[in-house]
């Protein structure tokens, strides 16, 4: 597969895009989008004609128009489109965190236990998490595994949350003879 060189702001109008398709199944106006990006409409036009070129987005006229995300646009955001993804649970301050879907789940410096981080990559907006909020993402489908800790770090661009964390827990269960 051919990788597509993305800018951070072509990636994060596609991730938009990608996410509000989701949750209506619709054609999502330029307006709806600059709103969510905090651009302006016409910037998100210039946007999506590059997008469509590389046929990553679908433009679809008349009043009730806008823009469909492509498959490739979920190839070129390595999203994995799923019609049933297992759900991973994620709790933010406390509350069940709505409309995000857990992707992957990275640990990274796992032998430094100080240094001890998960990156968490999301479907959906994260602009509401904060440095310092506290994050519960699990039990994983299979492994049960679940991990609490709190936002050190975010990569809008990725979408990915960046947990210091404080408890990984994976119950040894026995196997089903």
């Amino acid at each position: 597969m051919s990788s597509i060189e993305l800018t951070p702001s072509q990636k994060n109008i596609l991730r938009t895009l990608t996410t509000l398709h989701k949750d209506s199944e619709d054609t999502i106006k330029g307006e709806d989008i600059a709103e969510q990006v905090d651009r302006n409409p016409g910037t998100i036009r210039n946007q999506m004609q590059s997008l469509k070129a590389l046929q990553l987005v679908e433009g679809v006229p008349g009043p009730k128009g806008g823009y469909k995300p492509t498959a490739t646009a979920y190839e070129a955001l390595e999203i994995q489109q799923m019609d049933d993804p297992a759900s991973v649970p994620l709790t933010h301050e406390g509350e069940d965190a709505e409309d995000v879907i857990v992707e992957e789940i990275d640990l990274s410096s796992v032998h430094h236990p100080e240094l001890c981080r998960a990156e968490v990559h999301i479907q959906g907006a994260i602009d509401a998490f904060h440095e310092d909020d506290s994050v519960t993402v699990g039990p994983t489908p299979l492994s049960k595994l679940k991990i609490e800790g709190s936002v050190d770090g975010k990569d809008d661009t990725d979408n990915i949350l960046i947990l210091r964390i404080d408890d990984m827990v994976a119950p040894a269960e026995e196997p089903d003879h």
